[in-house]
């Protein structure tokens, strides 16, 4: 049988088993201190066993088992060799002064990482060093090996040979034991070292070694110097140096002897001849015999004084400056001589660029390109030659005739710049401008690629010509130029805008030409035309001093304010007074119009006259009207009434046999078909009133169409017996009644 396990049981059981598993990762952990203990103090002598014991207090969850890792650190480096070891003690067995320093130590659980504070460990007394060497004689230039030993001793150690106050050698290392060869000078050595450690911010010095003698037998190597004939000579003399060692109880075959003058080397071996020369000015000061045997030098010396038989000759040009075509002279001379020797016995040569020519101490020429070049004066007496400083010597070059420019175009009444050069000329040129003879300013130019830059300005163009330049170079040649000649620019003027036909005469479909011309101006002259929205409407470049511009067919449109602007090369742009135009009806249209108006007025004329006529034909009609009451004796009246809209004048007329406001109409025009009714009464009349304006406004809209009528009662109240016709005709003649109003 098979029991399945539902998948909540597994999943509960597998919760429960990784509880149980991970109690100690779950359990609380707080580390409370962490202390430092060194054994068995922090103050010790050299070779005591030292113990640093850490301790931590830490709390966590009861039952649960944890790994506790200890770390160790001197001067704030790590000193265990791994992280993860679980001992609480670090030991310093048999311990030496580069222990000292401050140590403190971590203890780790599960992650968890606190320090303990610092403490310093001092370990006291440092052992004397043992000195030893190989010998203790040798000759000058033999080596010494001394060894100094600091038997147990270790860190960083740093060791000192000494010879009483001067120091003889110093070695660093972090063994404990130095080896070296020393080279010691003659005489007797008292040696002796000792050693220090490097404690970090502090060293610790140890006391001195055994002190060993060592005697250096000295080489006699020392070189003899002697010179023949003295050590006072003149230029001229022969001199002979010799240097000598006494080789009579030593002989060596590796002894060299170098003779030197300053810096200057001039024998490598003097040990079998001698050094011989001839004596020159500058040959005075210090020479040296130096012998070399191994790594041993012994150096005798002694000063020569060599006397000027002459002096150094001077070169000199007369005048200082010559311009070509000019003469001038060249000199050698020397300013001094010894009293062996007379100045006839000094013989001269002059050299140009290191060729002769002429065996003088003078030269006289004509100074041109040819004798242009470097100049050198030598001179010669008893077997020394002497030579002058270089002079460097040229011809001027007279200043060539100028060229007169200028900077940029020139325009009537603004400034420009005038250029004044000159091809050929030795520097400094004077440059001069010149007006009509009239010098208005002037510069001097002293550099290559300085120019001379007059600033200018003219009214007319035919001022130009007025300009001339001046260029020298001494007082003698002055050269003058041409007379300036440029293109220039005159400003265009205040421009005229004609337009054609005139303003007044310009009709529709009309072309009409602007035209812009200016008085004065230099050509290419830009035209530009704006219309009546101010925009260019066109511009043009001529080279006359006016352009015209045609609108074709003009419209009412193109009515408004013309002007043109005119402006050429100067960059100076002069705008003309604005023309108004305006375009008018063409010929056609204007008649048009007046025909159309006088059949206006005719129609209108005719309209009132049939009106006219229309309504007096209503009146007469009116006057026909007539009623009759029933009775001729009845006394009762004839009330006729006319109703209409309330904003019209209403009218109401009562009639009777008796007694009216009324005339009395006359008899002869009482209707005859009335005067054959007896039962019709007489009419009164009725005055016809024209209806008063009435302001529309005011007039309220009415529904549907009133009905305007005439009642007409009598005292029987038959209204059979009443002339409807009749009233109606009365009712149009005496009220024009509007259209009703919807």
């Amino acid at each position: 049988m098979q029991v399945k396990i539902q998948p909540s049981l597994r999943m509960g059981t597998i919760l429960l088993l990784f509880l149980f598993t991970s109690e100690e990762a779950c359990a609380e952990i707080f580390i409370k201190s962490v202390k430092l203990f060194i054994q068995p103090r922090n103050e010790v002598q050299r070779s005591t066993n030292v113990s640093l014991k850490c301790q931590a207090e830490a709390s966590h969850t009861a039952g649960s088992h944890l790994n506790y890792k200890y770390i160790f650190y001197k001067n704030y480096h790590i000193i265990t060799d791994q992280t993860n070891a679980t001992d609480s003690l670090y030991y310093i067995p048999d311990a030496r002064v580069s222990h000292s320093g401050r140590y403190k130590c971590a203890v780790v659980i599960e992650e968890i990482k606190k320090e303990s504070s610092a403490k310093d460990l001092t370990v006291k007394g440092l052992l004397a060093p043992v000195l030893t060497v190989d010998k203790l004689r040798l000759t000058e230039g033999h080596d010494v090996t001394a060894v100094c030993t600091a038997e147990g001793e270790t860190g960083f150690l740093t060791f000192f040979f000494r010879d009483g106050p001067e120091e003889l050698y110093r070695v660093y290392t972090n063994s404990h034991k130095v080896e070296q060869n020393l080279k010691l000078d003659k005489g007797t050595v008292n040696m002796f070292c000792y050693y220090s450690i490097n404690l970090g911010s502090t060293a610790e010095r140890s006391s001195n070694s055994n002190v060993i003698s060592v005697d250096i037998e000295e080489l006699e190597i020392k070189p003899d110097i002697t010179v023949m004939p003295s050590t006072d000579v003149t230029e001229g003399d022969n001199i002979t140096f010799s240097c000598s060692v006494n080789m009579t109880h030593q002989r060596n075959s590796e002894l060299r002897i170098i003779f030197s003058h300053g810096h200057n080397t001039l024998s490598l071996n003097m040990t079998h001849e001698d050094y011989a020369m001839l004596a020159k000015a500058n040959d005075s000061g210090e020479y040296e015999c130096i012998s070399s045997l191994g790594g041993v030098h012994k150096s005798s010396s002694l000063n020569i004084t060599v006397k000027e038989i002459f002096s150094i000759p001077f070169l000199s040009i007369h005048p200082d400056e010559v311009f070509e075509g000019e003469h001038f002279d060249i000199r050698c001379q020397i300013s001094s001589l010894a009293s062996r020797i007379q100045r006839e016995d000094i013989k001269y040569s002059i050299f140009r660029d290191e060729t002769f020519v002429i065996k003088d101490n003078r030269y006289s020429g004509t100074a041109s390109k040819a004798t242009n070049g470097k100049y050198v004066c030598k001179a010669e007496a008893n077997r020394i030659i002497k030579e002058s400083s270089m002079l460097l010597f040229g011809a001027k070059v007279l200043v060539s005739k100028p060229e007169i420019t200028v900077d940029g175009p020139v325009i009537v009444e603004k400034p420009f710049w005038i250029r004044c050069h000159s091809e050929n000329g030795s520097l400094p040129i004077t440059y001069s401008l010149k007006r009509n003879n009239l010098i208005l300013n002037s510069t001097k130019v002293s550099r290559f690629q300085e120019e001379a830059r007059f600033l200018a300005l003219i009214s007319t163009p035919s001022d130009i010509t007025s300009y001339m330049c001046e260029a020298k170079n001494n007082d003698v040649s002055i050269k003058m130029s041409e007379r300036l000649q440029v293109t220039v620019i005159v400003p265009v003027g205040k421009p005229l805008l004609t337009v054609l036909p005139v303003p007044e005469n310009i009709e529709e479909g009309n072309d009409v030409t602007l035209i812009c011309g200016i008085a004065k101006g230099s050509p290419p002259i830009s035209f530009r035309f704006y219309g009546s929205d101010h925009t260019a409407i066109h511009t043009t470049t001529v080279q006359s001093n006016s352009s015209s511009f045609v609108l074709s067919r003009v419209k009412r449109k193109n009515s408004g304010n013309y002007y043109c602007e005119a402006f050429n090369t100067a960059d100076m742009s002069s705008r003309s007074d604005i023309v108004k135009v305006e375009v008018s009806l063409a010929m056609w249209k204007k008649a048009l119009i007046a025909v159309f108006c006088m059949l206006l007025v005719a129609l209108l004329v005719l309209f009132i006259v049939m009106r006219y006529k229309a309504k007096r034909g209503k009146r007469e009609m009116a006057a026909k009207l007539s009623v009759k009451p029933a009775s001729p004796k009845s006394d009762d009246s004839l009330t006729l009434s006319l109703t209409h809209d309330p904003h019209y004048n209403a009218h109401t007329v009562e009639v009777n046999n008796k007694e009216s406001v009324w005339s009395e109409r006359p008899p002869d025009l009482v209707d005859q078909d009335s005067l054959q009714s007896p039962n019709e009464g007489v009419v009164e009349y009725t005055e016809v009133v024209h209806p008063q304006p009435v302001d529309p406004t005011q007039i309220p809209l009415r529904k549907g169409t009133e009905t305007v009528y005439s009642e007409l009662q009598t005292s029987q109240g038959a209204p059979e017996n009443i002339n409807h016709q009749s009233l109606l005709e009365y009712a149009e003649l005496n009220h024009d009644l509007p259209e009703p109003v919807d």
